[in-house]
């Protein structure tokens, strides 16, 4: 998938979508513990979790949990501290 966005100059998830639609099997990359620091210093930055995701080649989702699994607090859409549940930031 890297080499086709490098090749064709397009998006990660453009052509991730492609290739789901046309059944193409992929594996899940993941992040190595090097880049979840990485996130953790950008998103600590003040990028969002979809940049940080396009930057490191993984989906925003992929970076949210990896931040939980550090308990690095996270924030919503507006820049806000995520509540959780209990109320509890």
């Amino acid at each position: 998938m890297y080499e086709l966005v490098g090749r064709f100059g397009v998006e990660r998830r453009t052509v991730s979508t492609i290739l789901h639609r046309h059944g193409v099997p992929m594996l899940r990359r993941g992040l190595s513990p090097e880049q979840v620091d990485d996130a953790i210093h950008l998103y600590k930055l003040g990028w969002s979790l979809a940049r940080v995701g396009d930057h490191l080649g993984v989906n925003h989702t992929t970076v949210l949990n990896k931040l939980r699994e550090r308990a690095i607090p996270t924030r919503d859409s507006h820049g806000r501290p995520r509540v959780d549940a209990s109320g509890a930031r």
